[in-house]
């Protein structure tokens, strides 16, 4: 039985909620405050954290952060009525890895979930299995960009690249398809698991990180836009 916190202060929102997945065989953990909710997942082991961003004692983003300091495997769902694509990169940015806007489908909410688990069980079954001597398949390189997907190092023109998770995921699609032209909806769904219907403006957003913090010369880019179509990883 997998185990999720639900980080919540809406009594009615909570009593849907653990209802509904307790139905579906999960096993429900609440807490009404932010604060109460990071003692809670860094006293147990949960599966999964659904968590609202409007929250007394610390608000969402910030307990995101806080659990992220200590469990980087987790998954966090974000549930919250801000859904502005400014909120949705501000959730994904500070760790999340889904955001679901209120008001919701049960359905679409259990979707997200099964997801989430699917993806962190490969991503475990990948660390359990890794051999501790690193060979050519893990090493990725563009150019001067060097990626080490076993120890998570970036390297351009020699010099370290520090990246966020969610980056860091985008990068490695990229990788992973050198010279194809991926479009906004494609990216969407490889790296958030999702297609949001809020728009891809946060696909736009994170490429635009990725460019700042790899392509500072503007002769030497290696993302590239093309224009009606999306962008493509090729060497300068």
């Amino acid at each position: 039985m997998k185990k999720i916190i639900l980080i919540e202060d809406e009594t009615s929102v909570v009593s849907f909620i653990k209802k509904g997945l307790q139905e579906k065989g999960y096993e429900i953990s609440v807490a009404f405050d932010g604060r109460t909710g990071v003692q809670l997942v860094e006293a147990n082991d949960f599966d999964l954290v659904i968590l609202d961003i409007m929250l007394p004692e610390m608000n969402g983003l910030d307990v995101c952060k806080e659990i992220r300091k200590t469990n980087q495997h987790v998954p966090i769902l974000f549930l919250t009525a801000l859904g502005t694509s400014e909120n949705i990169v501000l959730g994904l940015e500070s760790g999340g890895d889904d955001y679901l806007v209120k008001p919701f489908k049960f359905i679409e909410l259990v979707a997200r979930i099964k997801s989430l688990l699917r993806r962190s069980i490969s991503n475990n079954a990948t660390l359990e299995t890794a051999e501790p001597e690193v060979d050519n398949e893990y090493i990725y390189q563009v150019s001067d960009l060097i990626v080490n997907d076993y120890t998570k190092k970036i390297t351009r023109a020699g010099e370290e690249v520090s990246l966020t998770s969610t980056e860091y995921k985008l990068l490695m699609y990229f990788l992973n398809n050198p010279e194809k032209v991926i479009s906004r909806a494609e990216i969407l769904d490889a790296v958030w698991g999702v297609n949001y219907e809020l728009g891809t403006n946060v696909v736009d957003v994170y490429v635009n990180y990725l460019r700042k913090k790899l392509d500072s010369q503007e002769d030497q880019k290696l993302i590239h836009t093309v224009i009606g179509m999306g962008y493509v990883l090729k060497k300068p």
